[in-house]
Parts: C-alpha cells; structure tokens; sequence
C-alpha cells in the first residue's frame, strides 16, 4: 500500500473531510488556506484564501456545491466549493472551532471557544445556502452556553432535534435543539476529548482522547460500548463505513518528539477491530502525531494527516479486502 503524499500545508493539519460521494478532499491547518485534492490520485484542485487564523474544521454540502469553514480568527465562511469565491461569512467575537450542517441544510451549528471572559459556547444559525442576502445568517439565532473547557466536536442527532458534543475534560453531552436545554451528560474520558466522529448509520460516535484511549459511544443513552487502548495519546479516530474496523492516530505529544525515534514515538495509523478491541495492523510513515484521520465514504482508501504538515492518502490492497483478520 503505497501511498500519496501532499505537501499543501506547511503547518500541522487540524482535519481531512472527504465529501459525500468520497471523490474530493478537504484538508484544513494551522495556515490560512483550506486546500481541496482529488481523492482518487491527489491532485490539487485548488486552495480557498480569505482566512486570517488557524482553520479547525470544515463541512461538505451533500451536493458538493458549498464548503462550510470556521476558524482561530473568529469567523466561519461559506465559499462556493468550485470556484473557490467566498460567498458568505460569519463573524464572532471569538475563536471559532467546530461546525455542522443539519440534515436538510437548513441550519447550521459552531461552537466558539471562552476568550476575554465570555464563555465557550454553541451557536445555531438559519442558512440558505442557494442565495445569500446582506442580512442571511449574520447573526446566530440562537446560543448556547456549555460549561467551562472547549468544545470539540458538535453534530446534529436525532432528525436535527438534538445537538451532541465533545468537550475538555472527556465529557460528551446532549442538547436540545429548540430550548438549548442540557439532556445528557456523561464523562467518557478521563481527559480532553481531541475528536469525535459519528458512524455511517448514526447510532453511535468514535471519541479520541489524551487519556490514551479511543472509545465507541452509543449517543442515545451515552454509554461507553468499547475502549481501545493504544499506550499513546489519540488525537483523532474514524469508524469504517464497510468493515467492523476502526482507525486510531495519534501518537506522542508534539514537543517531544525530537527527543525520541520515529518508532518510539508510535505515529502510526492503528487499526483495531470495532467488536474485539484488537489491533490487528497499523500503517507508518508519518514523521510526527497523526493528528486527523477519515475513512473515504466507500471504506476502501482513507486519509492521515499529520503534525508534520502533509496528507497521506492511502487506497487498500487487495489484501485488505481478502483477509479474514479475525
């Protein structure tokens, strides 16, 4: 398994998202500019220029038309995803980090961290992404203040009428979507919560944590379903869409890792089984801490990417597709 290199950042990647057909890619970092490839072969499409801060996270439309940005430098964008024109932005008084489209597109969700004394928070916002007017989605509709720590990760659950989210301190919880109210919370982890991803049927998310473990967690009563132990912090974790197979990353933490072998540092992309907990392969090649993983919506390649500033875009061998690992 041979796999592509992309050099298009030349600080560490914050998230790879591929998009719902699984033939474009997305990669967002710590530069300004969110750069789209060509998940097939890698090649670069094109790069998306306007942010002024770290860009965190990224959205897809289902119909690959718009993308959806939020960034350090207190703003999320809507561009038009072929020309790479910025349509639309939004602008808040503080670093923005997650975002996610409701089923129907008709709302969207951010979260924005504490600054200055105000408080993390979740932000509801009215879109309609065909026709942007001066006064379309300027201001969220509503907001919701979480308890103290960053939000992570948010996703819309349950037909758009609840928000589920990771924070600091490995807490998962659960909002309502009409009145902001708290429903549920659970501490899944011990400590800070890196990412979470949904499974391909929604049922359940993947957490990654810095307590050295990724965990299955079923989001309609937030009980903990399976833990894999890695011994190395995971900064990021995906569910296969096609094989009861799960990705870790991760790996030591940044500032050491010129102190210790490539090897030692365990940057590696880990596979284990979703049922069993086992790891049963892993992938090198980065040179420091995976710090985002995503499997392509057909299970059959999936992408890492790394402190170090590059992409690796990996397609299964047959051997993958034969083996019985368990």
């Amino acid at each position: 398994m041979r796999p592509y290199l992309l050099k298009g950042h030349e600080r560490p990647l914050t998230q790879v998202k591929y998009n719902a057909e699984g033939d474009l890619l997305v990669s967002c970092a710590k530069n300004l500019q969110p750069c789209l490839w060509y998940a097939d072969d890698g090649r670069r499409v094109g790069t998306y220029e306007g942010h002024n801060g770290a860009v965190w996270s990224c959205e897809f439309t289902l119909d690959s038309s718009r993308l959806i940005t939020s960034s350090a430098d207190q703003t999320v964008r809507i561009w038009d995803l072929p020309t790479g024109r910025e349509l639309h932005q939004i602008r808040m008084n503080e670093p923005c980090r997650a975002c996610h489209l409701s089923v129907g597109e008709q709302l969207l969700v951010f979260t924005t961290d504490s600054f200055m004394g105000s408080p993390p928070q979740l932000h509801l916002v009215d879109l309609d992404l065909q026709e942007f007017g001066e006064r379309q989605g300027s201001a969220p509709k509503s907001s919701i203040t979480a308890p103290k720590g960053r939000i992570t990760r948010v996703f819309f659950t349950d037909c758009n009428r609840q928000l589920i989210s990771s924070h600091d301190g490995g807490w998962v919880r659960r909002w309502d979507t009409e009145t902001g109210e708290l429903v549920a919370e659970v501490q899944v982890h011990e400590d800070a919560i890196q990412d979470m991803q949904v499974s391909p049927d929604g049922s359940y998310v993947i957490t990654a944590s810095l307590d050295k473990t990724a965990k299955l967690v079923d989001i309609a009563s937030l009980q903990t379903l399976k833990t894999y132990k890695t011994g190395r912090f995971v900064q990021s974790a995906a569910i296969s869409p096609l094989y009861d197979h799960v990705l870790l990353g991760g790996g030591q933490d940044a500032s050491q890792v010129t102190t210790t072998s490539a090897k030692a540092g365990g940057f590696e992309a880990r596979f284990y089984h979703k049922i069993y907990a086992e790891e049963f392969g892993n992938v090198r090649g980065h040179f420091g801490p995976i710090n985002t993983v995503a499997f392509a919506p057909d299970g059959r390649s999936f992408t890492t990417g790394g402190e170090d500033g590059y992409v690796r875009i990996h397609h299964f061998d047959m051997d993958y597709f034969t083996t019985r690992f368990f």
